[in-house]
């Protein structure tokens, strides 16, 4: 008996058209894909955007996304709650924290006692903006050109699946994440360097650092090109960038060549749209071996830029040094940069905690902004900073006056923006008086990624991808909206 005779023999009615179908399949794609490469190279850019995007003129060319991963405390940074000093160390209302969905942390305490924050507030700015000043010295200078959101919400309620819903719209793994989305929509004015780069800076040691996985930058169901490109913070930034010992530009550019006619072949005769992604990241990885080094050399940036950062913007894989290269990124015509900074996990000592982690990030984040503006880049460089949930208001463990720690709050967090057509001297929204509930004003995680794609120049209804038998969004499938009163 011949097996593969007896196969067709038994093949049925629809698997039979599902298979033709699957070929027409692949040699309509490998037409489509041909045809993008050749848009592409009449174009001249390595990194072309979808046709008709942008869907309107943009405000915003690029965004740098700065995510401390772990949950800021909110009630410690900028939601100032006055009267929370008359309940230290009451119990929360339960009309207060009616409905809520707990963490395992603190689900099983007996009491749930309200903790202040110890630290100092103040007005700061024209707009009188409340900004916990002890912690954000640099920050607190800066905030008449961000807009503070304080009624940001999300769906999770710990870490990873939280991280992952802001990064991608989704709780479960697998799909595309928000650099990834507009690598793939917008493309990138750079030809030598990725259209989305990441970075995921050292943090002080003592904090808790949650695990910090790659989907937070993949590329999901989207070709695999537009993945972020992780920048290392220590020896060469991407591996491989020197040439082994022997090998000439040349060299590599002829043994290149010869791989990229093979890989052609393929794409060609199968259609495989990795196949195409693997021809234009042999090809960008070239390019990086020029790029990349001088991209962070930063012999050449003045004195006073330097003294902006701080003294650990010398310093590779510290925040500060990934600030800075994310304004040289942008500069150089960079669609997307992420930063993702570890520690902000704080259930316990969470004044001490905090306090380092806001030392770590506070004047490379508001040296950012200024250094954007001085150049004449903040007008059309997006500027985003925040976790994946807030705090409670309760502690978790044991409470001083000077010490306390908070669990996950999804219900209500704080994010400020920055550029690229947003509004700046203003805070937005507002919570009751224990930080606990939206008020007013509430933005959904889902409408704060349409606002900024709409930054961006796109409509986040009419940029979708097939997958799994929806037209899928980075805003997910439920109605999201434009948040338009932060739009300058």
């Amino acid at each position: 008996m011949n097996p593969l005779l007896e196969y067709h023999r038994n093949l049925t009615r629809r698997q039979f058209f599902g298979d033709v179908g699957l070929r027409l399949g692949g040699a309509a794609l490998a037409m489509m894909l041909q045809n993008t490469a050749q848009a592409a190279a009449t174009s001249g850019r390595v990194h072309p955007p979808l046709p008709g995007l942008p869907h309107f003129k943009p405000k915003a060319k690029s965004i740098i996304y700065m995510h401390m991963n772990g949950g800021p405390s909110q009630i410690d940074t900028w939601d100032y709650k006055p009267k929370l000093g008359e309940f230290f160390d009451k119990d929360i209302p339960p009309s207060i924290q009616g409905g809520q969905r707990l963490s395992t942390m603190t689900s099983g305490q007996s009491r749930f006692p309200v903790a202040p924050s110890k630290f100092k507030f103040e007005r700061m700015g024209k707009a009188g903006t409340w900004v916990n000043t002890d912690l954000l010295p640099y920050t607190s200078k800066i905030v008449d050109d961000i807009t503070v959101v304080k009624t940001v919400n999300t769906n999770a309620i710990n870490h990873d699946p939280a991280c992952t819903f802001v990064m991608t719209g989704r709780e479960v793994p697998g799909y595309a994440s928000i650099g990834s989305w507009l690598a793939y929509g917008l493309g990138s004015e750079n030809n030598d360097l990725p259209a989305f780069v990441v970075f995921t800076p050292k943090w002080p040691e003592g904090s808790n650092g949650q695990a910090l996985f790659t989907r937070m930058w993949s590329s999901g169901f989207l070709p695999t090109k537009h993945s972020g490109v992780a920048f290392r913070g220590a020896g060469d930034p991407v591996l491989y960038l020197p040439n082994p010992q022997g090998v000439s530009g040349g060299d590599r550019r002829a043994m290149l060549d010869a791989v990229n006619q093979l890989n052609q072949r393929n794409l060609t005769r199968l259609g495989d749209p990795e196949t195409a992604t693997r021809i234009a990241q042999y090809e960008m990885a070239f390019r990086m071996q020029t790029s990349v080094p001088e991209l962070v050399d930063i012999s050449n940036e003045p004195q006073s830029v330097m003294d902006l950062y701080g003294p650990k913007a010398k310093e590779p894989g510290s925040f500060a040094h990934s600030c800075l290269l994310a304004r040289r990124l942008v500069e150089r015509g960079v669609r997307v940069v992420q930063m993702f900074h570890r520690g902000w996990d704080q259930h316990g000592s969470l004044p001490a905690q905090l306090s380092g982690q806001c030392k770590d990030t506070d004047q490379g984040s508001a040296a950012l902004v200024m250094d954007l503006k001085q150049r004449g880049l903040l007008d059309d460089t997006l500027v985003v900073w925040g976790g994946e949930f807030g705090r409670t208001v309760y502690s978790q463990g044991t409470l001083t006056k000077d010490n306390y720690g908070r669990d996950h709050h999804p219900r209500n967090f704080c994010m400020w923006l920055a550029g690229g057509g947003i509004k700046g001297g203003q805070t937005y929204g507002e919570t009751d008086d224990f930080s606990y509930n939206v008020a007013e004003n509430p933005v959904h995680i889902n409408d704060l990624n349409a606002t900024l794609l709409h930054c961006l120049g796109i409509d986040h209804n009419r940029l979708s991808y097939k997958f799994q038998g929806l037209d899928a969004k980075l805003t997910g499938v439920e109605a999201s909206k434009v948040v338009k009163a932060l739009l300058a």
